[in-house]
């Protein structure tokens, strides 16, 4: 129906709607596309800019042909004016051809761009300008990690990562949507340069965390000697459960499940006694493909014990990991 009404348009007004309409667009969904870091979006956009420049095409054919006409009127004056016979005028010599006038197809044309580019312009820039419901729940920025000062390890080469980058590279809008909660927005967001317990602060462990209304989600790096070989061996003296492994990214990774610790505070200061939490959901992945030792932890919970599928940790960490330098 669409398709139909646009052919009923004039030439002048339907060729800079679509032009205007597919820029429009076609850019803005490019943007969106690197914002996120998501492909189809970008081909989309690619595909809406593709169109847009053929329709630019056309245009500057049309007016080439418009500036320059065809040398048919011109052969058919000189035809006439041969086989004309030779007669006496009878009344007032006909003048010059009066010129065709374009004002009208210009006008739609400007009319038109004029119209569709206040309306891009207007789907653009309105949700900045209008007010946003003070009811819609805003995403919360990372904090907490960026007015640290580093401690010393942080400083040596390689430089670790920080929990400020660990938290922008986690608190994305690509998560809740990986995590199968694609209408939640982030409640609490974190990030800390933290180091290893019992090392004497000679082992960086930078942690990010963000948490939503069903899910909550971890990541840290652990930059000590210890290899994710060993770290699965290590294991069987442990409780963990349903223990993979597998290759995340060319690097060696094991999932399994174990469960969080809860602490209960009542009143004051004084801290209850620690008690087992719900089930969460682990993907250790090691920070380089040859495993020479330290690695990173994905960590997904739910007050409710319930957890989300395996690929949402893998899609996590493929996301996640590129931010973190191999070894």
């Amino acid at each position: 129906m669409l398709g139909f009404l646009l052919r009923l348009l004039p030439f002048w007004v339907r060729e800079p709607l679509l032009i205007v309409v597919g820029s429009v667009f076609g850019v803005r969904i490019m943007y969106l596309a690197v914002r996120d870091q998501e492909l189809v979006p970008a081909g989309i956009g690619a595909v809406f800019l593709v169109f847009t420049a053929i329709r630019v095409h056309e245009v500057v054919r049309a007016l080439r042909a418009r500036r320059s006409p065809g040398p048919a009127a011109s052969t058919a004056g000189v035809a006439v004016a041969a086989d004309a016979p030779a007669q006496t005028a009878v009344g007032p010599r006909p003048g010059p051809a009066t010129p065709r006038k374009d004002h009208n197809a210009w006008g739609q044309a400007v009319a038109a761009i004029a119209l569709f580019g206040a309306l891009g312009a207007a789907l653009w820039l309105g949700p900045r300008v209008m007010p946003s419901d003070v009811s819609t729940p805003q995403a919360v920025s990372c904090h907490g990690a960026e007015h640290e000062e580093l401690p010393k390890v942080y400083k040596k080469a390689p430089r670790p990562v920080t929990g400020e980058e660990l938290c922008e590279a986690l608190n994305r809008p690509y998560l809740p949507k990986l995590l199968g909660t694609p209408t939640e927005t982030a409640t609490t967001v974190s990030g800390t340069n933290n180091t290893a317990p019992l090392t004497d602060a000679k082992v960086a462990q930078p942690e990010a965390e963000v948490e939503f209304d069903t899910y909550t989600v971890n990541v840290s790096a652990t930059y000590n000697h210890l290899t994710t070989d060993q770290y699965v061996k290590l294991m069987k003296y442990g409780t963990e459960q349903d223990i993979k492994t597998l290759t995340v990214l060319g690097r060696p990774a094991v999932l399994f499940s174990d469960h969080t610790m809860r602490i209960r505070i009542s009143g004051g200061s004084t801290g209850g006694p620690v008690e087992q939490g719900p089930l969460a959901r682990n993907l250790t992945v090691a920070l380089d493909r040859k495993d020479r030792g330290g690695y990173c932890d994905i960590t997904v919970w739910s007050a409710s014990g319930a957890l989300p599928d395996d690929s949402a940790l893998l899609a996590i960490a493929d996301k996640v990991l590129p931010v973190i330098r191999e070894r």
